[in-house]
């Protein structure tokens, strides 16, 4: 069992060298054993190339009848962008696989596990599982729940205020903090934004400081369809999807790169619970909010957050300043947003609280 832990966690290493660049797909490391000894290792690199096992299996050759593979998700048994891991596995004689979780895409919903049974390979599932679901929370939470993962960021001051009354903001975060927050955009789906911040901040939202070759969807909520078109959001590398209550879409802003997308409205904004659901649609796993507090606070509300990540600077800003997030008709304390701490550590002088509502 002690074995099994041991090249499962290096599967999981594997995997994690897709953070950045499996999307859409789920990030898949593969190790391939025989006498205990590693013959083959792989991970999934991005959508369209070979999967972790059949780049893993190529590499062992010969090695691989007879082998263990342990893989961090269950081989997929359907034909998508690329065909089915299962086949590969059988081809070669494998003897065993162990899995760390089922894949809850119903394309394949434990039939690659089946499959892999059927024709006598020893299977064994839940090895390092918390671990493998962390990894892939948001190709998980979609499949699942039918919207992406949602991170909603803040930077603020210790008595909570995001930019002084002027509106200015920048930077009240240290520089260790904002390159924290590159990671987490170079991890993302999407990055989403509300109009009133493009049209405060004029911001870019593009990955910076961290080596990827793909730059998340940068997606701004607009629902009168305010964006300027010379907006920095619109020239930066990268797609746009511009989401609007107005039917009217122009094409002053609607090119090559730029997509706007009539979302329905509710109470004059756009829907946001319909357009995480046109999101999760595109295949769009994890997103990053950093929005105002009007639009953080819809999402709060909306329970639309599955993570809240608070850049905390040692400042105070004072009443004038903005607040963190806008949420109404919390008359009583048991009306509150209840967060459970996960995480806390400190970026240069700041201090990263991470949190997850309390229904996770």
């Amino acid at each position: 069992m002690n074995r099994d832990y041991y090249f499962m966690a290096r599967a999981l290493k594997l995997a994690e060298k897709g953070l950045y660049s499996a999307h859409p797909n789920p990030r898949v490391g593969c190790v391939i054993v025989k006498d205990d000894t590693i013959v083959a290792e792989a991970w999934h690199e991005k959508a369209g190339l070979p999967h972790a096992e059949v780049l893993a299996l190529r590499q062992a050759g010969h090695a691989a009848r007879g082998a263990d593979v342990y893989v961090n998700l269950e081989p997929c048994c359907h034909q998508g962008r690329t065909p089915p891991c299962t086949g590969f596995l059988i081809d070669a004689g494998v003897k065993r696989v162990v899995t760390a979780i089922e894949d809850p895409n119903p394309q394949v919903a434990g039939g690659g596990i089946e499959n892999l049974r059927n024709v006598g390979i020893d299977v064994d599932v839940g090895i390092m599982r918390y671990e493998a679901e962390a990894l892939n929370r948001g190709f998980l939470h979609r499949i699942k729940n039918g919207r992406p993962w949602v991170v909603l960021k803040v930077a603020a001051s210790v008595d909570g205020r995001t930019a002084m009354r002027s509106g200015e903001s920048q930077w009240i975060s240290s520089d260790q903090s904002r390159r924290d927050v590159h990671h987490w955009r170079a991890r993302s789906s999407a990055i989403l934004t509300g109009i009133g911040t493009v049209l405060a901040d004029d911001p870019a939202l593009t990955v910076r400081d961290v080596e990827t070759a793909r730059q998340p969807l940068r997606v701004v909520v607009d629902s009168k369809l305010s964006t300027p078109p010379d907006a920095r959001i619109l020239s930066q590398p990268g797609r746009v999807l511009i989401a609007t209550a107005n039917e009217r879409i122009t094409e002053d802003i609607d090119s090559e790169h730029v997509e706007v997308v009539y979302v329905p409205a509710t109470n004059n904004t756009v829907d946001l619970v319909a357009l995480m659901a046109h999101l999760s649609q595109r295949e769009i796993n994890e997103i990053l909010v950093e929005a105002g507090p009007t639009l953080s606070g819809a999402m709060l509300q909306a329970s639309l957050v599955d993570e809240v990540l608070i850049y905390l600077a040692p400042k105070l800003i004072g009443d004038d300043g903005r607040g963190m997030f806008s949420l109404h008709g919390l008359d009583k304390l048991t009306d509150c947003v209840k967060l459970n701490v996960v995480d806390l550590r400190q970026f240069g002088d700041d201090v990263r609280i991470q949190l997850r509502p309390l229904r996770h």
